[in-house]
């Protein structure tokens, strides 16, 4: 359903002329993202479920670890950019066009993908060093980086100093950049903050899970509470951001509606 309600939103927006402007490309971007952030967990964990064998080799592990939490970074970082070309449409109307032109819409995309993969390489390789000396059993769906830490027989504090610099950066830095984008909105076009509902939707419930996970004073601390809450942000989030995105969106429905109209004259 995840993949599905993704791609059929980047069906729309590439092919529906009326879809071809910055916030949608920006929505297209993010839908292709949910749909590797999901790929990374959720087969696996279907696996394990329907099969009983939950074994994953050490550099499976870490290659989990990293490719989810270099997508989530990425994902901070899109949402963070979404914020600010919603600001430049509603306090900038009259220079929205040149300000986001189609060249500078794909080159903020890109720094945000880097930046995303760039981000976690330091974590990931540090991650990569530890020694695991068993029992290596990890009490959660996913090599998340609390459980891993907590099977390593070597000193972590390392890697604990970097993951949160890191974490508190990016998470902190996107999550104060998108708020104070839409307190600008809030003071300078307080009628045309309803426009925002669903971006604003999707940051709250994503920023809430991953700053309850991550932004504490020692990361390596967990509690069974943490899978519940990982499920929402690594499973829920990016099956809702699909639907929020539709159902609050006129022009989605309108093009989602001709869309079904051509596909039945055919």
């Amino acid at each position: 359903m995840t993949l599905m309600s993704n791609l059929l939103v980047i069906t729309l927006v590439t092919f529906q002329r009326s879809l071809h402007k910055p916030m949608y490309f920006f929505i297209g971007n993010f839908s292709f993202l949910e749909m590797w952030y999901t790929t990374v967990t959720v087969p696996r964990m279907l696996k394990d479920l329907r099969t009983g064998n939950k074994t994953i080799s050490s550099i499976g592990c870490i290659s989990q670890f990293y490719f989810l939490f270099s997508l989530g970074a990425t994902q901070h970082f899109l949402l963070a950019i979404m914020a600010y070309d919603r600001f430049l449409a509603i306090c900038f109307p009259l220079r929205y066009t040149n300000l986001m032109c189609r060249s500078t819409c794909g080159q903020l995309a890109a720094a945000s993908w880097i930046a995303g993969w760039v981000s976690i390489s330091l974590p990931a390789s540090m991650m990569s060093r530890l020694v695991f000396c068993g029992p290596n059993i990890i009490d959660h769906f996913f090599c998340d980086f609390s459980p891993l830490l907590q099977l390593s027989c070597t000193d972590t504090w390392l890697n604990e100093i970097i993951f949160s610099a890191v974490a508190w950066t990016v998470i902190l830095g996107c999550f104060f950049f998108t708020f104070m984008s839409y307190i600008s909105v809030v003071t300078g076009r307080q009628k045309a903050f309803s426009t925002c509902a669903s971006h604003i939707a999707v940051v709250g419930i994503f920023f809430g899970t991953v700053i309850f996970m991550y932004i504490r004073p020692k990361a390596k601390n967990s509690s069974p509470i943490d899978k519940v809450v990982s499920v929402f942000y690594s499973v829920v989030v990016p099956l809702l951001n699909p639907m929020i995105y539709s159902l609050r969106n006129k022009e989605m429905k309108n093009a989602l509606w001709k869309a079904v109209n051509k596909l039945k004259r055919t």
